[in-house]
């Protein structure tokens, strides 16, 4: 059984954030340094001799872990970096529509903002609201807003602010019949779901490896069917970039970087297959549902998820000053958990990772006690 003492955590917080950056295992990170040291001791064999063989390699580990081909597959520093190149290379023009939801993170909704403002495009939104109804509901509502102009979907796997995970795998398919592409934002999916894109069918995928896969900050990937290689562009134009470049070789080199948070996401991956985490992600979700429940019960509010998440759910508060009850659980109760507020109410948004028990969980709800009454 996991536990605190297998991660990097400090013992003297209760850190309930790992959705906004998740705790690395010991044993992962000591191969992270170990890669390090390597590029250190000689970066010029490291980088310029063994890097493409070493990332192929890691690559393939990968693509076996989420059903795909290597050939698809580039890494990214993170999910924002995979949905910045789709979208800045998407061919849009004036009164061309993207079609998104209103629980989209709020980095990705200043790049819709600038992709609008640079093409004419027009954002149209899935005003998504709460408490969530059901995956057929959100389905017809989302595409209920589609029109012959509608050129792309962007939407999260599971959403940032209010933790649901949305009916992918369903709107990637109808979005298909219907000629529209599909633009997936999976920042906290891989760890927390089981992935099988080759299944989801989405046109464009890009996902976190340092969230809730435990690899080190830094380590994302981007998916994109065959027939979309042609026209992304990389965000940076380095010496992968030729006329016979393929898909792989024009986004993995943008000049020197260290590398060794890619090379170490197949040891990521071994640490979650070897504890077996399946039942990891159950018990989290069970903490995660007993904090919901006790706290909509204690304040008499209405849960928004309808047990449509995972290790991390947005937990309605009553009436209060978000930014100053966020505030005082860190510095009067050691307590490191996102507090604001989200379509016009007060809430936290809760994550239970591996390292977290029941303790921490009683120790919060002490906590908003002390603070809420």
């Amino acid at each position: 059984m996991l536990t605190r003492a297998d991660f990097l955590i400090r013992d003297d917080i209760t850190f309930l954030n790992h959705g906004s950056f998740g705790a690395c295992p010991k044993r992962v990170f000591a191969q992270y340094q170990a890669w390090q040291l390597r590029l250190e001791r000689q970066p010029v064999a490291f980088l310029l001799r063994e890097r493409v063989a070493l990332m192929a390699d890691a690559c393939e580990q990968i693509a076996a872990y989420l059903n795909v081909s290597a050939d698809d597959i580039v890494f990214v520093t993170n999910a924002t970096s995979g949905m910045n190149i789709a979208l800045r290379s998407l061919p849009l023009r004036a009164g061309d529509e993207i079609l998104t939801t209103s629980h989209e993170y709020g980095a990705i909704n200043r790049l819709l903002a600038y992709t609008a403002a640079k093409t004419g495009a027009r954002i149209v939104r899935h005003e998504v609201k709460l408490p969530y109804a059901s995956d057929s509901d959100f389905t017809e509502a989302l595409f209920a807003l589609a029109t012959p102009r509608t050129r792309a979907i962007v939407i999260s796997h599971i959403t940032s602010p209010s933790a649901l995970i949305f009916p992918i795998a369903q709107i990637c398919q109808r979005a298909r019949q219907q000629g529209i592409l599909t633009i997936v934002d999976g920042a906290h999916a891989p760890g927390q779901l089981p992935l099988d894109l080759d299944s989801i069918g989405a046109d464009i995928y890009t996902g976190n490896f340092h969230k809730w896969l435990c690899a080190p900050k830094g380590a994302g990937f981007l998916h994109a069917r065959r027939e979309h290689h042609a026209w992304l562009e990389p965000l940076i134009i380095s010496h992968g970039w030729r006329d016979d470049s393929d898909f792989v070789e024009r986004n993995e080199w943008g000049g020197t970087r260290d590398i060794a948070a890619f090379l170490t996401v197949p040891a990521a991956i071994a640490f979650l297959r070897k504890h077996d985490w399946d039942s990891v992600v159950a018990d989290c979700h069970n903490l995660a549902t007993q904090a919901q429940d006790r706290l909509c019960q204690r304040y008499n509010l209405e849960s928004y998820s309808q047990g449509q998440f995972a290790q991390m759910v947005t937990i309605p508060l009553p009436p209060c000053d978000a930014a100053q009850i966020k505030a005082r659980l860190y510095d009067e109760h050691s307590i490191e958990i996102p507090v604001g507020m989200f379509m016009g109410r007060c809430g936290l948004r809760l994550s239970v990772a591996a390292y977290n028990n029941a303790g921490d969980i009683d120790h919060l709800l002490a906590a908003l006690g002390d603070l809420l009454g």
